[in-house]
């Protein structure tokens, strides 16, 4: 039995956005690297897929920009290596209230990171989108030039298609049921619901919505992680401006700060249409969801009519479809290694609270650090440890209120 046990030096639990990067990290590093899904890859059950997600840089948290801008730049050579597009390059609109205390942190936050912004007011809007965007007398915008759509299917596929180049194994259909210790060889033992065991050096979870549930039952380490189902929206643009609305025309993708937090894409994966949903979600586990939209209309559709006017119907969304969130209390992410017994041979990755798929090729390559060097030189860690949960339960201190209003 123990002669049949496949060895590798990591193995990668969770194949989604941050999994999959990990393991064309590991894999690019010559290492020896299982990638284990759950269900079939690039299911619909997480939070990995889809027809698009925003890059931004503009985070009212100073320590997210740079992390963007070296992610931004590995989407670009992953996208050189593969061969095809996954990112589409426009700019970024934020706005809100001119006294809106996450807005303002946004702005300081681009200047401590030297990040390129404009602030612009009610009048300088209407003639910088051509009158497609209207806001009210007491708002502001800040626009910067780093904005841009992902295709999150197209992009997972892409990352596991360059795994596979690089050598390592993939294996779907592989649900994890135990993670243990290996007392004899070091490294760690992966046993999956088929009774299947896989011998790693090291370990990395990244398994989502699933992150809470599954780190408790192989360690009893409790994250305060909680799973959300969130709902995208798609709306339908007046009849002769479809255009408009597009990267081609220079619409950017855009976030507004306020009671909810909306955000948005230009017209891109259905023609005509344009992505417009809440930030926001109902806790539940994985296994409970509903898949129906899942938030109150009312305030969204207030805000469209007032900001787009009659050229995006504000009546009702024409499509919906429904994701997942995993969100920690302060939203910040949780990366860092499991601890008590598996030390450091286990690395755990999770709680991107809605914010964390333009993040995943510098994850990818942070766990990937994380695993072979024991430490990383791309980013601080000390916001994302498991421990500031220990000193405080509401994590990292913030002088501005929560986005994903209903998480907690």
């Amino acid at each position: 039995m123990e002669n049949s046990i496949q060895m590798f030096d990591v193995i990668v639990i969770g194949a989604g956005i941050m999994g999959s990067c990990t393991a064309y990290q590991t894999s690019k590093r010559n290492q020896k690297t299982l990638l284990l899904e759950q269900f079939d890859f690039l299911h619909h059950r997480g939070s990995s897929h889809g027809e698009s997600r925003t890059i931004r840089a503009t985070y009212p948290e100073d320590y997210y920009p740079k992390m963007v801008l070296k992610s931004e730049t590995l989407w670009r050579e992953a996208e050189e290596e593969v061969g095809y597009k996954v990112y589409f390059k426009t700019s970024q609109f934020d706005c809100g209230p001119s006294d809106h205390k996450a807005l303002k942190a946004v702005i300081s936050s681009c200047e401590k990171n030297s990040i390129p912004f404009r602030v612009v007011d009610h009048h300088i809007v209407v003639q910088e989108f051509h009158q497609l965007i209207q806001l009210p007398e007491n708002s502001i915008g800040v626009v910067t030039e780093y904005g841009g759509v992902i295709k999150p299917t197209k992009a997972v596929s892409m990352f596991q298609t360059l795994a596979i180049k690089n050598g390592a194994f993939l294996k779907d259909n592989m649900e994890v049921v135990e993670i243990n210790k290996d007392s004899l060889r070091g490294g760690v033992l992966v046993s999956v619901k088929s009774g299947e065991e896989f011998w790693g050096k090291k370990c990395v979870v990244t398994v989502g919505p699933w992150m809470k549930k599954l780190v408790e039952n192989v360690s009893g380490v409790v994250l305060p992680i909680q799973p959300l189902e969130t709902t995208v929206m798609y709306w339908k643009i007046k009849q002769g401006y479809e255009s408009k609305f597009t990267i081609d025309n220079g619409f950017p993708t855009f976030a507004s700060y306020g009671e909810p937090y909306i955000y948005g894409t230009p017209s891109l994966e259905y023609p005509g249409l344009i992505k417009i949903p809440v930030h926001d979600g109902r806790p539940c586990e994985p296994t409970e969801r509903t898949w129906a939209p899942t938030v109150t209309l009312d305030p969204l559709r207030k805000w469209i009519h007032e900001v787009f006017g009659g050229l995006v119907d504000s009546t009702r969304p024409v499509m919906t479809q429904s994701c997942m969130y995993s969100v920690t209390p302060d939203e910040d992410y949780v990366i860092d290694f499991l601890g008590g017994e598996f030390g450091e041979d286990v690395v755990i990755a999770g709680g991107f609270s809605g914010n964390g798929f333009k993040m995943g090729p510098i994850v990818g390559k942070i766990l990937a650090d994380l695993v072979m060097d024991g430490e990383t030189k791309d980013v601080e860690l000390m916001h994302f440890r498991i421990e500031r949960f220990e000193k405080n339960p509401k994590g990292n201190l913030k002088n501005f209120d929560d986005q994903v209003s209903s998480a907690h």
